[in-house]
């Protein structure tokens, strides 16, 4: 039996959302870009199409081997902020795209708020890492000063993965001074209490980092 996690995709407007979502679809071999006009699987509404943003929310399923991922993409723009407040409320977890040139913005602020007052455990895809002039530390830094110290590097577990993790929370200190680590269902319980917030890194438009991401997804929920 499938485990089924139902997520929103938020994000400020033009940081690249959509565009995870369908590459995520298309890493999950469900469905394919149009190959003669690039269209979006999900932004296919005529004025939608017009403006270029997500204007109505709408939702797709993932399945892998073990989990059914049901994904909501919902409005980036803060004309229809409304719509994807809606969504929050009924969402088990919540991606939350980030462009890398643009970092963290007065509307990202807002998302944030948001999902810390509707308790949504989130994860971080830090989307168009292919431009020039990005520096994952850097970035990293942003989001940590901006969204909080539980934003966590989760795209390289090296020696400093499980410590960064355990500063998040003072058990889990103790955890892991006396053991050197943690397991995977120690840390899933710390990003459902939203004392830890996993980031990774891709550029959605290139596919790159995003299969990668599904499998953190996976590996980190419950």
């Amino acid at each position: 039996m499938q485990d089924i996690r139902n997520i929103a995709i938020i994000a400020h407007v033009d940081h690249g959302k959509t565009t995870l979502v369908d590459k995520m679809l298309m890493a999950g071999n469900l469905f394919r870009e149009n190959q003669q006009t690039g269209d979006l699987i999900l932004d296919n509404n005529e004025l939608e199409r017009e403006r270029g943003i997500t204007i109505f929310s709408k939702q797709a399923v993932i399945k892998t081997e073990n989990t059914e991922i049901t994904l909501l993409d919902t409005p980036g723009h803060v004309d229809f902020s409304s719509e994807t407040e809606r969504t929050m409320q009924v969402m088990d977890y919540a991606i939350l795209v980030i462009s890398a040139r643009d970092g963290v913005q007065v509307h990202t602020e807002t998302l944030w708020k948001l999902l810390s007052r509707y308790n949504v455990p989130t994860f971080v895809f830090v989307n168009k890492m292919d431009l020039d002039d990005t520096d994952k530390t850097l970035i990293m830094k942003n989001l940590r000063d901006n969204l909080g110290e539980g934003c966590v590097d989760f795209s390289e577990k090296n020696d400093d993965f499980y410590e960064n993790i355990a500063l998040c929370d003072e058990m889990s200190m103790e955890k892991y001074m006396e053991e050197g680590s943690l397991s995977t269902e120690e840390i899933s319980v710390l990003i459902k209490e939203r004392k830890v917030f996993p980031c990774f890194f891709g550029s959605a438009l290139r596919l790159f980092g995003v299969s990668e991401f599904i499998e953190g997804f996976e590996e980190f929920t419950e």
